[in-house]
């Protein structure tokens, strides 16, 4: 067992406005999954993407919205996402304090 702070991964900039640290990797010795915490500041989005992955998304803190083709839904701390695999997709705070959450993908080769 492997127990740390989520402040401890080093933090890398995925774009401006959006921090997202590797807390448990296969750096960190999992075999199947990658948890990442995202910081996104007030105003700022993660990149409209997909992949052939789904992930799941736990909101720590703040308040945004996940967006998809589908539109935009409000999401606040305690709210769940699932992202089906190939879903064009980000998240973007639409509050006043960061918009923090977990987001959890299978280790990709």
């Amino acid at each position: 067992m492997k127990i740390s702070k989520y402040r401890d991964a080093e933090p890398s900039q995925e774009m401006p406005g959006v921090v997202k640290r590797e807390v448990i990797s296969a750096a960190t010795g999992a075999p199947n999954f990658c948890m990442r915490v995202f910081e996104v500041e007030p105003g700022s989005a993660t990149p409209w993407h997909a992949h052939p992955w789904e992930h799941e998304v736990y909101v720590l803190a703040g308040e945004g919205v996940a967006v998809s083709e589908g539109g935009e839904t409000p999401v606040t701390a305690d709210s769940v996402v699932f992202v089906p695999p190939n879903e064009q997709h980000c998240f973007r705070n639409s509050g006043s304090v960061v918009l923090r959450f977990i987001c959890v993908i299978p280790l990709v080769e």
